[in-house]
């Protein structure tokens, strides 16, 4: 089955998750009154959730730590380039890698410009290191289950496991979202910004990707009339 390499809407929601984001970079840098308040609103009644049920607590602290951990995630991120490299499709390999070295770069980037502090807790019931925004937990796991789905879009997966990935996906992004903020080592618009910044690299690399393909096919002799993503 030929791939299904253009995605006609992909550029326009590239350019308003970017958009999002730079607004909300611009909002959190500027330490708008309004957000910090809605900020503190939500992060200070699931500390004290966090306190009062050490069980649930744990089982965050599993999640987090172990099954949406971004090296979990690179790791998943290595199968799926493992998987196509074995396909001998090494654009699309090589765009999964891009993809996703760019936004361990951005976010590190965007951390070390802002430094914005972590929720600060007398009795904390975890911690984590580097500055606050955007979340690196959020980012990656956006990224990585993201470029899955891409990929099974592009090969033609079917319509069942595309909508078991997208589930599993939505679970996977909004849960390590939660875990972050219900152990109380980031603000909530810190994980909105990891996951308005991975949403937009993998819009941005599912935009430019045909145009890759393109120029490859037009550099390959006549003689060879397949192109392989």
């Amino acid at each position: 089955m030929q791939p299904q390499i253009r995605h006609p809407h992909a550029f326009r929601i590239a350019a308003v998750l970017t958009a999002l984001f730079v607004v909300l970079l611009a909002l959190v840098a500027a330490r708008w009154g309004p957000l910090l308040d809605a900020d503190q609103d939500v992060v200070v009644p699931l500390h004290r959730s966090a306190l009062d049920h050490p069980g649930w607590t744990g089982t965050n602290r599993v999640l987090t730590d172990w099954i949406w951990d971004p090296w979990a995630m690179r790791a998943l991120t290595a199968v799926m380039v493992l998987w196509l490299l074995l396909r001998r499709e090494r654009t699309s390999a090589l765009w999964v890698v891009v993809t996703a070295a760019a936004g361990t770069a951005l976010q590190q980037g965007v951390k070390a410009l802002l430094d914005r502090p972590r929720p600060h807790w007398v009795n904390p019931v975890d911690s984590a290191h580097y500055a606050a925004f955007p979340s690196g937990h959020a980012l990656t796991a956006t990224v990585t289950f993201g470029l899955l789905l891409w990929l099974l879009k592009l090969h033609g997966a079917s319509a069942l496991w595309q909508r078991l990935a997208t589930a599993v996906a939505a679970v996977s992004v909004l849960g390590v979202g939660f875990t972050r903020l219900y152990l109380g080592v980031h603000w909530p618009t810190d994980v909105l910004g990891g996951w308005l910044l991975g949403a937009a690299l993998v819009a941005w690399a599912v935009t430019t990707y045909p145009y890759t393909v393109i120029h490859r096919a037009e550099r390959k002799s006549p003689s060879d009339g397949r192109v392989r993503p």
